[in-house]
């Protein structure tokens, strides 16, 4: 794809990288086939080719996009199907990051707009205020109804994805490794998951015990910035960056830095990209791992618990196509003794898409209804799913319980039954 940056424009790092990408853009069109919105859509700039088209033109003539241009980029998921698909290796998450960016820096939208999006950061890093806030959404739920006749929709979406109460427990700095001392991880925190599930970090610190590394929590660590990135908010996910950097340097010598959640895994993997020079970031990065790719590197504990329970398995964006771990989730799964059910068009988005559910509720819920469908087509006894939003975005829409593979095979190995699973599950 041609361009027409200038050179002052090209001095710009950013527009530099993405410069590159556009132009290695062939136009040949594979990326729509799995672009959920577009095939929801069927309209060229909701697809990445139209897309990119839209981004290079926006960047080209600067300042102020129009309102068309913002509406296509704010409904891409950057579910990043495309650039599994894209034969060219196109980085398109470069481009949308950009382009979001831009349009952050340069866009003025309504007032509703400004404080909702200003209003999810704020809430959803900050574990403490997000309790308080699903608390009362709790309270607010019957609402719903009301909001979505006064054309609140992204409130009504808030409510619709409020979990029930869940159990917390106190946070130790440290667990010890059970058996042989194998190395010493850091598991990230992380933000929205404490507050909604806090069992699947439970689960994850049974599990990497067992197998025989020590868990570490790392004072002052904190949002790891996808949620930032995700409304264009660039330099507010540089600065979450570094200060997870710094925590983890003071937090000393560790062989991994393990998530629960994948779409935070895919931003850790980023991290020498956004801090870039900085040779610390550029090692965090490097150690990054989901916490189902750590446990196939590491291997998994003995499996104490033997059963057949069928499982479909949902794979998140942000794990197949962010990170590029496909089989190895489902592999584990079926090592640990479960049935493994695939889901038919299992490289579609459910709607989640870190914040695209309450942004976009009218197609994050198309998404979801046909994510669902597919799923009960499986005729599983449960649904398994590596991402927090995944899980709150996925559970009112089918008659299973969801729950983080983790969960399953903590339970496999020694664990207790997953709080989420209905005694009728399995035994």
């Amino acid at each position: 794809m041609q361009t027409v940056f200038t050179p002052a424009q090209l001095a710009d790092p950013d527009t530099a990288a993405s410069h590159a990408e556009i132009r290695k853009c062939v136009h040949c069109g594979f990326c729509t086939a799995t672009c959920p919105t577009y095939v929801l859509l069927g309209d060229e700039r909701d697809g990445p080719r139209g897309r990119i088209e839209l981004i290079k033109a926006m960047l080209e003539a600067g300042g102020a996009p129009s309102p068309e241009t913002v509406r296509h980029v704010d409904r891409c998921l950057s579910c990043l199907a495309c650039k599994t698909t894209c034969p060219s290796g196109v980085d398109y998450a470069q481009l949308i990051d950009h382009g979001r960016a831009h349009i952050e820096a340069h866009y003025r939208r309504p007032l509703l707009e400004r404080l909702l999006r200003a209003a999810i950061p704020a809430v959803l890093t900050r574990p403490g205020r997000l309790r308080a806030a699903l608390a009362l959404g709790r309270l607010a739920r019957p609402l719903g109804p009301v909001l979505q006749a006064l054309r609140l929709a992204p409130l009504a979406a808030l409510l619709r994805l409020v979990p029930a109460p869940a159990k917390t427990r106190p946070a130790q700095h440290s667990y010890p490794p059970e058996g042989e001392r194998r190395g010493r991880v850091l598991l990230l925190q992380g933000c929205v998951e404490p507050a909604m599930a806090p069992q699947i970090r439970a689960a994850a610190i049974r599990l990497i015990a067992r197998a025989g590394f020590e868990v570490v929590l790392a004072d002052g660590e904190g949002c790891c910035g996808a949620l930032s990135e995700h409304l264009g908010r660039a330099e507010e996910a540089a600065g979450f960056a570094a200060a997870n950097v710094a925590a983890w340097t003071r937090a000393g010598p560790f062989d991994a830095i393990v998530t629960t959640a994948a779409g935070c895994g895919t931003t850790l993997k980023a991290y020498g990209h956004r801090l870039a020079g900085d040779p610390q970031a550029k090692e965090a990065a490097a150690r990054a791992r989901d916490i189902l790719e750590f446990v196939a590197e590491v291997g998994l504990p003995p499996v104490t618990r033997p059963g057949r329970l069928s499982v479909a398995y949902h794979a998140p964006c942000s794990l197949q196509h962010g990170q590029g771990i496909k089989a190895g989730p489902a592999d584990l799964l079926a090592q640990a003794g479960y049935e493994v059910r695939p889901i038919a068009e299992g490289h579609l988005c459910c709607g989640s898409a870190g914040v695209y559910n309450i942004l976009q509720p009218e197609l994050a819920g198309r998404l979801r209804a046909r994510k669902a469908a597919n799923i009960a087509r499986t005729g599983a006894a449960v649904v398994a799913a590596g991402n927090i939003g995944c899980i709150a975005q996925i559970a009112p829409a089918v008659s299973q319980s969801v729950v983080h593979p983790v969960e399953l095979l903590d339970w496999a190995t020694g664990g207790p039954r997953p709080d989420g699973l209905a005694p009728q599950n399995g035994a």
